[in-house]
């Protein structure tokens, strides 16, 4: 019996699925590895083959184009002209080939595929194109030689990532600048790094790397699939970037996209050879119907050799250390998870899933720590498919995480229908733990998601109005003490109950205000909100530093201890009528006031008996609070006859309203 089967007896009925999907996998993968006499990495090069790759003699080109009735390779080098000495023959497979010169194509020249097909043709950039640029001009896209004379060496070229625990600060490169324009690899890496660095996060999440045509698209309309984007720079620079990351001790993680792809036919893959079905469902699965997108058809050899190409890609030519996969509910059911509400197992085993994702996803889980076995993949999945973030011996789909999505959910509905006096302590504690022991998460309270156009930040739920007018020191205001406390107290609570990871979004560590919104026709194409204000965190004068330097010792914190995500979480008090909840972490305790008016002096708990000294307080003065509470002072347990068995005592604080505090247990002296 399988392992995700035996640690819930809830999914017996459903054995002899889980079990079919199992072994149709493992016969998939020993139908492409050739009865296993390759490995899946080898199965995985294609990158090597396709594309346009430099050769010892000079040059070659290869496309799988099985509807093409020509093909010839035009660009700069001869004046975007078709000549049969750069027209691509036929060989095996639907694949077309040619073979040039050392001196037929350069540098940094530009080049497209023109194809022809019966009742049409068009200018196309090749599937495996590694480099598109766009012209200033005409707004248009072309593939771009990117073959230096000395390519980039790694000064880092072993690295582990660490993941006790896994600490994600989420970014996004065009908009990592103040200046209301596009930020670059180079002012990521010379001026965000160091911040990263300095926050204490030890992953980062890149965004929108893989080509895409639209910028606001937030990088999830992808067209060149192995293509880092130009508008960012250089591929050598992305290179850079991943480079010095590591050593500085950051992993990078990409936002990889395989959940579906832009409609695109100049710039992407939709027709690339004049079919509607090369890479994608040929009828109504073909278009996704909430992205306006395109769906991968991942029962095709060729789909999964191309997707898993790219797995394997930027790992080895970008030295990435794994993966965050966007929309994977998307993928895993054909219903895209639209209009579905996942309430009973029978949801993950109704015959709706779709196999082939499945299978696809597995797979590349499996390629992709063999390529890298400390890699790190995440599962962007809210219907809390079993087995996800489980080895596929175990019975599960091989990712290292998932994002725990129903926390956000969670924080966004409390701030928003409930008033604060009626913040159930219960209701948290449950939401921020409510996950498969066998499944690491990544918990978050906000991502990309809830800073959106439309959306709110946390910060501004809390707040709202008064952001624009009460984040000097000078403009006090009750509303903004009581949103900074709340901000404080949501991530401490959020941060310090993972059992894998803890992710947040770019400058929301410190509340950063408004929303994102990249350049449209709907803002007159402003740069202005598609931006990071990190002034706002450095000036002393105003309010958002409290939060910033709140976030960093929080993180400190849960750093201070190997492998913390690791550490039993026992519940050691909540009542609902008072608002408090604490719960202990190996030796330490955390104590929670969710009450908006009233503080409790001499609150007794039963802890594990001994000594324990205050290391973190939100209500400090640095953090943005009033310092009711003297922190130097060291709390003992009193003894209680009854639980003396128990090794227990009863723990008194002083715990002001909307504050949370964190006590370390230092010795075992009693009173």
């Amino acid at each position: 019996m399988l392992k995700l089967i035996k640690n819930d007896p809830w999914l017996e009925p459903y054995q002899q699925i889980i079990q079919e999907r199992y072994d149709k996998i493992k016969l998939k993968e020993k139908e492409i590895t050739k009865n296993n006499t390759i490995s899946l990495s080898d199965f995985a090069n294609g990158y090597i083959y396709f594309g346009l790759n430099k050769t010892l003699n000079g040059w070659v080109i290869r496309e799988w184009a099985p509807n093409a009735t020509e093909i010839f390779l035009i660009g700069s080098f001869n004046d975007w002209k078709q000549e049969n000495k750069y027209k691509l023959n036929p060989i095996d497979g639907g694949v077309w080939e040619l073979h040039l010169n050392s001196d037929d194509i350069h540098h940094l020249d530009y080049y497209k595929l023109y194809i022809k097909w019966d009742g049409g043709s068009g200018d196309r950039i090749p599937a495996w194109c590694r480099y598109v640029v766009q012209d200033e001009q005409t707004h248009l896209f072309s593939g771009q030689v990117w073959e230096p004379e000395n390519k980039y060496e790694y000064k880092n070229k072993h690295f582990t990532p660490s993941t006790s625990p896994l600490l994600i600060y989420e970014s996004h490169i065009g908009m990592g600048t103040e200046k209301e324009d596009v930020g670059t690899y180079n002012e990521f890496r010379e001026n965000i790094l160091p911040r990263v660095k300095e926050k204490g996060y030890n992953t980062i999440q890149l965004m929108a790397i893989q080509e895409h045509p639209y910028y606001g698209s937030f990088g999830y309309h992808v067209s060149s699939f192995f293509a880092s984007s130009s508008r960012f720079g250089t591929p050598d620079e992305l290179r850079q970037l991943i480079d010095e990351a590591h050593g500085m001790g950051i992993a990078i993680i990409m936002d990889i996209v395989h959940s579906h792809a832009v409609k695109n036919e100049t710039e992407g893959l939709g027709r690339l050879d004049g079919s509607y079905d090369l890479y994608f469902h040929g009828d109504d699965r073909r278009v996704h119907p909430a992205w306006d997108s395109l769906c991968f058809n991942y029962g095709k050899d060729e789909v999964m050799h191309f997707l898993l190409s790219n797995c394997k890609y930027w790992l080895e030519e970008f030295k990435f250390d794994g993966y965050r996969f966007d929309g994977v509910t998307s993928m895993l059911y054909y219903s895209h998870g639209l209009e579905e509400s996942f309430v009973g197992y029978e949801n993950y085993y109704n015959g709706k899933q779709d196999f082939d994702a499945i299978c696809y996803l597995t797979l590349a889980n499996k390629l992709i720590h063999e390529v890298n076995p400390n890699a790190i993949t995440v599962a962007e999945e809210v219907s809390g498919m079993p087995g996800l973030a489980l080895s596929p011996e175990k019975g599960g789909y091989g990712f290292d995480y998932r994002m725990a999505m129903n926390i956000p959910d969670f924080w966004i509905k409390t701030i928003k229908e409930l008033k604060h006096e009626d913040w159930d302590p219960s209701a948290i504690f449950w939401e921020v733990t409510n996950r498969r022991a066998e499944e690491k998460t990544v918990s978050y309270v906000e991502s990309h998601d809830q800073a959106l156009v439309g959306d709110k930040t946390v910060i501004f739920r809390l707040i709202d109005k008064e952001m624009y007018w009460h984040m000097s020191k000078f403009t006090p205001s009750m509303v903004v003490d009581r949103g900074i406390a709340l901000h404080k107290m949501i991530r401490l609570v959020t941060a310090t109950t993972i059992n894998g990871g803890y992710l947040t979004f770019m400058g929301n560590e410190f509340g950063h205000p408004e929303w994102v919104d990249f350049p449209r026709e709907g803002n007159d194409w402003s740069y202005k909100y598609a931006r990071r204000q990190w002034s706002l965190n450095e000036d002393t004068t105003l309010k958002y530093h409290y939060m910033g330097d709140f976030d960093k010792e929080m993180i400190s914190l849960v750093k201070s201890k190997d492998n913390f995500q690791e550490l039993p979480i026992i519940k050691i008090w909540e009542k609902k009528e008072d608002n408090i909840l604490a719960y202990m972490r190996g030796d330490f305790l955390f104590i929670y006031n969710f009450n908006p008016t009233q503080s409790f002096t001499d609150y007794g708990m039963l802890v594990p008996e001994g000594e324990y000294k205050v290391i973190l307080n939100t209500d400090e003065k640095r953090f943005g609070g009033f310092g009711l509470t003297n922190d130097e002072i060291h709390h003992f347990s009193h003894f209680d006859e009854l639980y003396k068995k128990h090794n227990k005592g009863w723990l008194k604080v002083y715990i002001p309203a909307h504050t949370a505090v964190v006590l370390k247990k230092v010795s075992k002296q009693l009173i």
